[in-house]
């Protein structure tokens, strides 16, 4: 727990409304910060070395052994946990489950030329995703089918969207991520000698008759409008998950997830 100090219980504090701000993407990209909503999240945040700014802990919420943990290990680490109010909590989380500790975190570099990979990565690009919850989810999928990266390319949101952090599970932290449009990622496959395999409805190949060893990139397009045409490439294999409803697509984090899984039965 927090040392016994008093707790701020003002929704006017300037570090307060500091914190609040950083709802908006515009404030996140500014400040080069965000929040981390959520212990758990917050743990996975803290054993990769994510740099802690200041987090909020209210002690009258902190009721599971995780959220004890993460108060205990930011004190460890000297992170300054500033004591609020039930009501001051509500208004910083991001979340709609209050579990007593929300963290501003400097937002890691995204840039696309930083990502190291291994000899034959399995990568996961997904363009002009809208929605936070889904972005959480693909990576939250890429974490659990061990893809070495994972790249929004013209990103309608940004990597580190709280949402995004949350429906990832904090998993966003163990998922090497960059960011950068569209035209500069084929070029970036290119130079790396990656393949792109690229979900799309109008395919004629099915997903499983596609060779998934080796170096490639798994690309799914966005929620409404699928894949742009910087895809309609030679250099890209264009594949189709067979529908057999009267739907013509799955939501983009499931397509993610069955094409993963097929690449992890196929590779190992």
């Amino acid at each position: 727990m927090t040392p016994a100090t008093a707790a701020i219980t003002s929704l006017t504090n300037p570090r307060v409304k500091a914190a609040v701000r950083l709802r908006d993407r515009r404030e996140r990209g500014l400040t080069g910060m965000t929040l981390v909503d959520g212990p758990r999240e917050l743990l996975r945040a803290l054993d990769h070395g994510i740099g802690v700014v200041e987090a909020f802990a209210c002690d009258d919420l902190i009721r599971t052994l995780d959220a004890e943990e993460a108060v205990r290990r930011l004190q460890i680490a000297g992170s300054e946990v500033i004591q609020v109010s039930a009501d001051v909590m509500a208004k910083v989380a991001f979340g709609d489950r209050s579990e007593g500790v929300v963290a501003v975190i400097r937002t890691p570099d995204t840039a696309l030329d930083r990502l190291t990979l291994p000899p034959a990565p399995l990568v996961v690009i997904v363009e002009s995703v809208e929605k936070p919850g889904n972005l959480g989810a693909i990576l939250r999928t890429a974490d659990g089918a061990g893809a070495d990266a994972v790249i929004a390319a013209d990103p309608l949101t940004d990597l580190f969207n709280p949402n995004a952090i949350r429906a990832s599970l904090g998993t966003i932290f163990s998922v090497p991520v960059a960011s950068d449009a569209t035209s500069a990622t084929l070029g970036w496959l290119e130079t790396k000698g990656i393949r792109a395999i690229a979900a799309r409805v109008d395919a004629t190949t099915l997903y499983t008759d596609v060779d998934l060893h080796g170096p490639i990139a798994i690309v799914l397009g966005s929620e409404a409008d699928g894949l742009s045409t910087g895809w309609n490439d030679p250099r890209v294999t264009a594949v189709r998950i067979p529908m057999l409803g009267t739907a013509d697509s799955l939501n983009v984090s499931v397509a993610a997830a069955i094409l993963l899984y097929e690449a992890v039965r196929q590779r190992t």
